[in-house]
């Protein structure tokens, strides 16, 4: 017997709306085509920016913006990406694939998208080849109200009046593409950047460490020890990128082991957020420091026939929708301390939401999910009891079902996750503390586990009402169809 107790009358922690941002680096194709064609465009713009793509993105209330990086930032110097985009001068983008970033996305532009959006602002310095002056100065001309160097140049620039900059990462994967250095020697210079950004103006800077990749639980030791007082985050990252020998596996044709496993991975999720934490309390037991997950998502090896100017380019299946689906469910469960999360990353890079080809554009299946669960954010969380068997294929075993919920003005958003592919499961869902008065539900699901929406067949994968959901005195009894995504609202 599957069974769900959802106890309405013991609301816990707010859901961060957060939890749903994004993140966009000069990668492949994601700043360029994605989000920026410039103004001469025939592609339909404003200031640059695709009018389709931004307005795609504000239906999933997009709460926060990552950039530039990534790997990129710690190569990026920001002076070379303001003033006439004729004369900023082009870089090597050593990281990704040595193309020629010609810098015509820069602060400026960065700014105008999370306005179109409606989404706050995070910019990650430059920690690894920059210097303290560069990343001060950069805060500076972003957020001084007064006459100062860095503000009379953003003036001349176009721009009187300085921005909001709410969150700002000192460096990123300081470990590895960020500089290779020890936990002891980011500390070290963590506590030394992080003082020169100041908060300046009004504006108030949520300053946010490198945290580690993966289960590097040293590294989380070490920062949480050495400079918890000088931090208000900490990030983590982490993909479900399963290593089939010397290759990631192909985003569109995969086995049904290599789905099992792929959902496997994305659900290591939390044993990595409950270690973490674990570590984090230990130094902040009043949890004032936040867990932030700024890249995650699934990582395939690229699209057959793609260049360096396509890095990372990948299509998107219901695999994907279902790792989005499974991990935003921890990221509620663990909302005490993860308070951010940025989908790695966007428009045509990895685990995408959307997807552009010249004029063209589509919404994958992670989009949809997004789309679906964004009720969740800023709602109550709502502890939970869930009893279900497991499924398996080759060895492999995960949970049959998983649960979140949460109350929102009078109503509970229970989003659920059915991993079988093969098979129907059925789901007992008892409500404590509160009178279900009835029941609607939205589900996205395909003939196949590999179903993705291209641009010849756009909406091959799409949500539908569900109706599998029936309310039985004061249970309610929920069917699941293979390999699906539910969303229920109760009304209570």
């Amino acid at each position: 017997m599957n069974n769900l107790v959802i106890h309405a009358d013991k609301g816990a922690h707010t859901i961060n709306r957060n939890i749903y941002g994004h993140f966009a680096e000069h990668l492949g194709r994601g700043i360029y085509e994605g989000f920026w064609v410039g103004e001469d465009s025939p592609i339909p713009n404003t200031n640059g920016l695709r009018r389709d793509v931004v307005a795609a993105l504000k239906q999933l209330n997009p709460p926060v913006l990552r950039w530039p990086g990534g790997c990129f930032a710690d190569e990026y110097h920001w002076k070379d990406g303001i003033g006439p985009r004729a004369d900023r001068p082009a870089m090597l983008n050593t990281h990704w694939g040595g193309v020629v970033e010609n810098n015509h996305f820069g602060t400026h532009e960065f700014f105008e998208l999370c306005a179109q959006l409606g989404a706050e602002p995070y910019i990650c310095g430059n920690v690894g080849s920059g210097t303290v002056q560069e990343m001060q100065q950069w805060v500076e001309y972003c957020t001084f109200n007064g006459q100062s160097p860095m503000a009379n140049l953003r003036a001349a620039n176009g721009r009187a009046e300085p921005w909001k900059l709410p969150y700002f990462g000192v460096g990123n994967e300081n470990m590895g593409c960020g500089g290779s250095m020890r936990p002891e020697y980011y500390a070290d210079e963590y506590r030394r950047y992080q003082t020169y950004v100041r908060n300046l103006g009004g504006n108030q800077v949520f300053k946010i460490a490198c945290g580690p990749n993966g289960a590097n639980y040293t590294w989380t030791e070490v920062l949480m020890q050495s400079a918890v007082d000088y931090m208000d985050g900490l990030t983590l990252h982490y993909y479900a990128m399963p290593p089939w020998g010397d290759r990631k596996g192909w985003a569109t044709r995969f086995t049904k082991e290599e789905y099992f496993e792929t959902l496997r991975l994305a659900l290591v999720m939390d044993d990595l957020l409950t270690r973490h934490s674990t570590i984090m309390d230990r130094y902040d037991p009043k949890k004032r420091v936040a867990l932030i997950v700024d890249e995650w998502g699934t990582w395939w090896d690229d699209e057959p026939g793609a260049d360096a100017a396509y890095y990372f380019r990948q299509q998107n299946t219901m695999r994907d929708a279902m790792v989005a689906a499974l991990t935003l469910n921890l990221f509620h469960h663990h909302g005490e301390r993860v308070r951010m999360a940025n989908l790695a990353q966007t428009i045509n890079v990895l685990q995408s939401v959307v997807l552009t080809n010249g004029p063209q554009m589509i919404l994958t299946p992670t989009y949809h999910v997004f789309e679906m669960f964004k009720t969740h954010q800023d709602a109550t969380y709502l502890p939970q009891t869930l009893k279900c068997a497991d499924c398996a294929a080759g060895g492999r075993k995960i949970p049959l079902v998983s649960a979140s919920a949460s109350l929102k003005a009078g109503k509970i958003l229970l989003s659920l996750v059915h991993t079988d592919p093969d098979r129907d499961t059925v789901l007992s869902v008892n409500v404590r503390g509160a009178k279900l008065r009835s029941v609607t539900g939205r589900i996205l699901s395909a003939a196949s586990i590999d179903a993705h929406n291209s641009f010849d067949e756009p909406t091959n994968v799409q949500t539908k009402p569900y109706t599998g959901a029936k309310l039985e005195t004061e249970t309610l009894c929920v069917t699941l169809p293979p390999a699906a995504i539910v969303t229920l609202e109760l009304s209570i």
